[in-house]
């Protein structure tokens, strides 16, 4: 059987790189269900509750099909927001993920990372023709090393960058996976010149660390006004 056809393999050194999280994903983690709770019983009952239900502690004790918990990462900072990227991926996927197991997605450079966000949620307010929101983002850096599967020099995989589809994305990722990739570094669709890394193993989302926080605001207008937050 002839082995299928892959991206060429990268050697990568990456510190700095940028993610951004809706804040409220990001500040207050597991403690946010407090406010909501009148007693201490309440309370337990409503971690009883998320804990049924949170994909990410699901995950974390080997109940998800997509990711084993030998996968995930624990005792180091940040470590529930590196798993939540991978047990809490989109029904319809990502890029280079199904809805089965997500990834860690990240920039080389702010200004990636930003458009990349803009896009989506300038999609989502199109939708319905809505475009009046304010909403705050909370820059996650990260640090990689190791070799990845690269898409900037190669012509075969251009269907996987289609600015409209993920089908070829998809199932290029699940071949990769299967073959025990670590990731995909590729050129960003939405900022010409960007880089992008989609991370497959958890392990390797290094040194994860709080950078700044972002506000945007739609006023009308598909364009949304950024500022940094203190």
């Amino acid at each position: 059987m002839e082995a299928p056809r892959v991206p060429p393999l990268s050697s990568l050194r990456q510190f700095d790189t940028f993610r951004l999280l809706p804040s409220r994903f990001v500040d207050r983690e597991d403690s946010v269900l407090a406010p909501l709770s009148d007693s201490e019983a309440h309370l337990k009952d409503l971690f009883d509750l998320d804990n049924a239900t949170n994909l990410r502690l699901v995950g974390e004790r080997g109940a998800l099909p997509g990711i084993g918990v030998d996968e995930l990462v624990f005792g180091v900072p940040c470590f529930r927001l590196v798993n939540a990227a991978f047990t809490y991926p989109r029904p319809e996927g990502s890029r280079f993920n199904n809805g089965d197991r997500g990834a860690w997605y990240c920039a080389f450079d702010l200004d990636t990372a930003m458009a990349e966000i803009v896009f989506h949620k300038t999609v989502e307010y199109a939708e319905i023709n809505y475009f009046e929101d304010e909403v705050s983002y909370q820059a996650l850096l990260a640090d990689f090393s190791g070799e990845f599967h690269d898409l900037h020099d190669t012509s075969d995989f251009l269907n996987c960058l289609a600015p409209d589809s993920y089908v070829a994305s998809q199932k290029l990722a699940e071949q990769l996976l299967a073959l025990g990739s670590m990731g995909v570094v590729y050129p960003s669709v939405r900022r010409q010149g960007g880089t992008n890394l989609a991370c497959f193993r958890p392990a390797l989302v290094g040194n994860v660390r709080r950078g700044s926080a972002f506000q945007l605001r739609w006023s009308g207008s598909p364009e949304p006004t950024i500022s940094t937050l203190d």
